[in-house]
């Protein structure tokens, strides 16, 4: 009865990397998944088009070089990095309506960090001389030292005499990307906590740099749902999907949970839920009033992949390229990435005017947009388009982010909003739910 039995709940990135780093160290652990899927917002969603299945990302995925916990976890797993992922040097070309390529910025492979991204900004295209100096320099800053106030990421730019003109072909499509937030009201320490762990000198090799993109080569529930529930199980470790949690009440120096199944007894508890769904698991336990009182506050932005089917031969300049003047902000050539030959993605981050159109209307704007910037393309087949209305919260300046421990002994949150360092991402959650093992490793020893 004194050993430790840890129940998990929630089969997101955050609840898988707590529980493969716990039975990693031998504990007994059960997951509980309220949906028949793992994986979270990391998943892949079959759907059917003219007769067809087909399997797809519930979004189209980005990962980088700097995300350091994911890439380990994946290595202990089995997960083999060149399998899986496309790892593409830091490259960012828009690309207009008028088929121009009106921005390029390219990192020199050659040279150390932060030295590859500093000498290809020099060199970009689409900036003036002063403009790319300026950017250099707010660069260099950043790296200097940790900036004392939060505020937003637009007020900081100004400040610091960014030219809208950068604001728009560089500080905002980058922000856009990793934090999922609008310029104008993201985190500015949020922003360049992301930068600075993507210019680290800390990984340098030619081949492995932390400001590269990982594109994925699989659908993510391939990647890192499946194998990590592979890897729970041969440890021993239980996994019970389509079980919803029904109540969590404390008992004694543990907890009771309730299923469909029935009650079971826990020594530890880890919620790794969205924060939208933390009060039905924690409305009844004082001492986590604070956290609950915190999530509560959020506001959320959402994600929309459009994915077009164009017949087979067709395919992009590069597996991944940037829109300006559009509604969709990347594209990218699912042939190139995932042999899915002709399939399109397109992604629309954070909220805009794109939400006020049919999803077929969308993508009917898409194509035409897709059109006038590559006029030889084709007429689609098909579409699909997958809206995340909540996708992630609004990363915004001094938001309050709920501690891994919570007061309430031996329960513990994870997932990527409790990471404080980093927006809502992949490696967020990854690192909030080795954190939580970590602690109750630390506590039991």
């Amino acid at each position: 009865m004194n050993k430790p039995h840890i129940a998990v709940i929630g089969g997101g990135c955050a609840g898988l990397s707590a529980a493969a780093t716990l039975v990693d160290r031998g504990y007994q652990v059960t997951l509980f998944e309220s949906s028949a899927q793992l994986g979270g917002r990391a998943r892949t969603v079959p759907l059917a088009n003219n007769s067809l299945m087909h399997l797809l990302d519930n979004g189209q995925h980005i990962l980088l070089g700097a995300y350091r916990e994911t890439l380990a976890l994946l290595d202990k797993i089995g997960v083999d990095e060149k399998q899986v992922f496309l790892r593409h040097p830091l490259q960012i070309k828009l690309q207009s309506t008028s088929g121009k390529t009106v921005f390029s910025l390219k990192s020199i492979p050659c040279l150390p960090a932060p030295f590859d991204v500093l000498m290809g900004l020099l060199s970009c295209k689409g900036l003036s001389f002063s403009e790319r100096i300026s950017a250099i320099k707010l660069m260099a800053r950043i790296r200097r030292g940790k900036i004392s106030q939060d505020k937003s990421l637009e007020g900081f730019l100004l400040e610091h005499k960014q030219s809208a003109k950068l604001n728009q072909m560089l500080w905002e499509p980058l922000c856009l990307a990793a934090l999922n937030t609008p310029i104008a009201i993201a985190s500015t320490v949020t922003f360049f906590n992301v930068l600075n762990d993507s210019f680290s000198s800390t990984r340098f090799s030619q081949q492995n740099k932390t400001s590269d993109f990982l594109l994925p080569k699989l659908d993510l529930s391939q990647i890192i749902a499946q194998p990590l529930a592979r890897y729970i199980q041969s440890k021993g470790g239980v996994i019970k999907r389509n079980r919803r949690i029904r109540s969590l009440v404390m008992d004694g120096n543990g907890f009771n949970l309730e299923t469909r199944d029935g009650q079971s007894f826990f020594s530890h508890i880890i919620i790794a839920v969205a924060p939208t769904n933390l009060g039905q698991l924690i409305d009844k336990i004082p001492k986590l009033n604070n956290a609950l009182l915190a999530t509560k506050s959020y506001l959320y932005q959402p994600i929309y992949t459009i994915y077009l089917q164009y017949p087979a031969e067709t395919k992009m300049p590069s597996a991944m390229i940037g829109l300006s003047d559009s509604l969709g902000q990347w594209l990218f050539d699912r042939g190139q990435l995932c042999n899915q030959h002709g399939l399109m993605a397109v992604i629309i981050s954070a909220a805009g005017r794109h939400q006020l159109l049919s999803h077929d209307a969308l993508a009917l704007k898409l194509t035409e947009e897709i059109k006038q910037a590559f006029p030889d393309m084709p007429k689609p087949l098909w579409h699909q388009v997958i809206a995340e209305k909540r996708a992630t919260f609004s990363c915004m300046p001094n938001l309050p982010r709920p501690h891994n421990k919570t007061l309430q002994e031996n329960l513990y949150l994870a997932g990527d909003y409790t990471y404080a360092d980093y927006p809502a991402t992949i490696e967020g959650a990854v690192r909030s739910g080795i954190a939580c093992a970590n602690l109750i490793v630390g506590h039991s020893d």
